[in-house]
């Protein structure tokens, strides 16, 4: 391919050593001849002069190019670079360097930009792609700023675990393009078999990454919610059966009575009933009877919720007998 690179500075050099490398044609435009010495590229071919300048762009014959990449330190430079690339010479593809996030969002079709390099961002996207379990990481813009590769890692609690690609309702203008798993590039079918911790990789249209995400979140979170269901279930059939009561997720509640042996285990949303038969009453003093007034009767079993004071109701004091006169 012949390629044009706007900026000979330490970025532009790199590129052109590298495509140079690949065998591409490269032409370096820059303003001043001594970058020559010390850029250190060979085999390149230099034109000096302003790339803002039409005339300059003439020179280079951008009509004949396949890229234009604007590599500059100044982001208004490579605005227009790129503009006058697309607009003047219909050069088919054209790569412009963002230098200030703050700018991001100018480098766009726009302003003639098929692909925006920004910095920062591909290395805010290399950070949490190595540190993000659990959501969606964009690691590369393409197409004109419509589509992007993401990334998402599967946690070890998602509900997605044990799925097969095929069924998933994965949003439209989204496919699934390779799997990573334990360092094994794999390359997706319907019948692959999500595990926990693989490594996700998506083409999607921005707009729909939201769906994506909501996709990937709202099965993670339904599974979460049936266990915290479950063990609501669990706790509210283990307090009708008149066991000891503890919130799901508390901390231990202590043996249970003999005569009630049914409690919720602490560590999960499954009720552990052990039922064994009553021990004999012989010797024991009878139970005394629930009080009526007391709805439910004292819950002094119901640990570790506190239990409320059985005691009866206030009644007056009953008068002493009279007396001898």
């Amino acid at each position: 391919m012949k390629i044009v690179i706007a900026g000979a500075g330490s970025v532009g050099s790199s590129i052109a050593k590298e495509l140079l490398s690949h065998g591409h044609d490269v032409l370096l435009i820059d303003e001043k001849p001594e970058v020559v010495g010390r850029s250190g590229v060979q085999g390149a071919t230099w034109l000096f002069g302003d790339a803002c300048e039409l005339t300059t762009l003439k020179d280079a014959h951008l009509s004949d190019v396949d890229v234009v990449v604007s590599a500059t330190g100044d982001d208004k430079v490579n605005l227009v670079v790129s503009l006058l690339a697309k607009s003047e010479f219909g050069v088919g593809r054209t790569v412009g360097r963002v230098n200030n996030p703050k700018n991001d969002w100018l480098f766009d079709d726009a302003w003639g930009v098929d692909v925006a390099v920004s910095t920062p961002r591909m290395m805010t996207a290399l950070v949490e792609e190595a540190v993000e379990v659990g959501d969606v990481v964009r690691l590369l813009t393409l197409q004109t700023g419509v589509t992007s590769m993401v990334e998402f890692t599967v946690p070890t609690d998602a509900a997605l675990i044990g799925s097969t690609l095929g069924e998933v309702p994965w949003p439209q203008d989204t496919a699934v393009v390779a799997i990573l798993r334990d360092d094994l590039a794999i390359t997706p079918s319907p019948d692959d078999v999500i595990e926990g911790g693989d490594e996700l990789f998506f083409i999607t249209a921005i707009a729909a990454e939201d769906d994506l995400r909501a996709v990937l979140r709202l099965d993670t979170r339904s599974r979460n919610d049936d266990e915290s269901q479950d063990a609501s279930d669990a706790f509210r059939d283990c307090a009708a059966a008149g066991g000891p009561r503890a919130a799901p997720g508390a901390g231990p509640v202590g043996p249970a009575p003999e005569d009630q042996p049914c409690r919720v285990s602490p560590a999960g949303p499954a009720a552990v009933r052990a039922r064994r038969p009553a021990p004999s009453t012989a010797g024991r003093p009878a139970r005394p009877a629930r009080a009526p007034w007391h709805r439910g009767g004292c819950p002094s079993r119901c640990a570790p919720l506190p239990a409320p004071r059985c005691s009866p109701p206030h009644t007056a004091a009953a008068a002493p007998a009279a007396g001898p006169p």
